[in-house]
């Protein structure tokens, strides 16, 4: 049985999908079988692996809103050999209010990753930038919450409140939800202020926080426009050795929570 985890942050612009691509593609590049799950009406993970969403036939709305839709249908192969998705479209923006007149509304994806859970090593779910009810089925569907932040100055505004929220899902939902861990973007060590921003979050997360921390890397921000994962676009660029590094500490920590188990 795989592991399922969601990329959330209720704040935009912070990497979840970056990380939710260059990690999935690490991981299947070691050999581990990876299903993304892009649950942001935008889509942006769909387009940044190399998915033209206008021509999918099915996708995940296809699976939250139709109880007879099989899954299996909505996934596709990526550029990328151990590495699937299933896909984003346009549709998922209604979804919040056809949601809302269903059963068992915040638990609709959940019964999407249990049809396919046992295929995969790991699910990754790219989370929309909100706290709405696709983020609190994402979050009801986990195993564990993976949490992006950016190196900047309000990076930690509003971590309060998503610990809130996973707090919430944790009582009411997913009992046995946990945080994963911490991971660090978009940092320029040539400034004060990312310095300061890893010690407060350090200071706040403890040892939850990964010691591989993202760099602001060009290559990085060009990698989705070709549609291709950084360590396909550029293997020796300082994003490739970061998320090559971090999916190296993040198999680590994996292995010891099982043998602590």
């Amino acid at each position: 049985m795989g592991k399922a985890i969601a990329i959330f942050n209720q704040k935009g612009g912070v990497g979840k999908t970056t990380t939710n691509i260059n990690l999935g593609a690490c991981l299947a590049n070691r050999g581990k079988k990876v299903l993304m799950v892009d649950i942001d009406p935008q889509g942006n993970t769909t387009s940044g692996i190399g998915i033209r969403k206008r021509t999918l036939k099915n996708t995940l709305y296809d699976a939250l809103v139709d109880d007879s839709f099989d899954v299996k249908k909505a996934v596709l192969p990526t550029n990328t050999e151990n590495l699937y998705i299933i896909p984003a479209s346009v549709d998922l923006a209604g979804a919040e209010v056809e949601l809302a007149q269903l059963d068992g509304r915040e638990g609709r994806l959940k019964k999407v990753i249990d049809a396919v859970k046992s295929d995969y090593d790991f699910i990754l779910v790219d989370c929309p930038p909100s706290l709405g009810i696709l983020t609190i089925n994402s979050l009801t569907a986990v195993d564990s919450v993976l949490i992006p932040i950016q190196c900047e100055f309000y990076a930690l505004e509003g971590v309060s409140q998503l610990i809130s929220t996973i707090e919430m899902v944790k009582k009411r939902m997913n009992p046995d939800l946990y945080i994963d861990g911490v991971i660090l973007s978009m940092f320029d060590g040539r400034t004060n202020l990312s310095q300061a921003v890893v010690e407060d979050v350090r200071n706040f997360f403890g040892p939850a926080m990964y010691e591989t921390i993202i760099p602001r890397n060009v290559r990085l921000a060009e990698a989705p426009s070709y549609g291709v994962p950084i360590i396909k676009y550029d293997p020796s660029a300082q994003g490739a050795k970061a998320y090559e590094a971090f999916t190296k500490e993040f198999l680590a920590r994996e292995k010891s929570r099982k043998k602590a188990k």
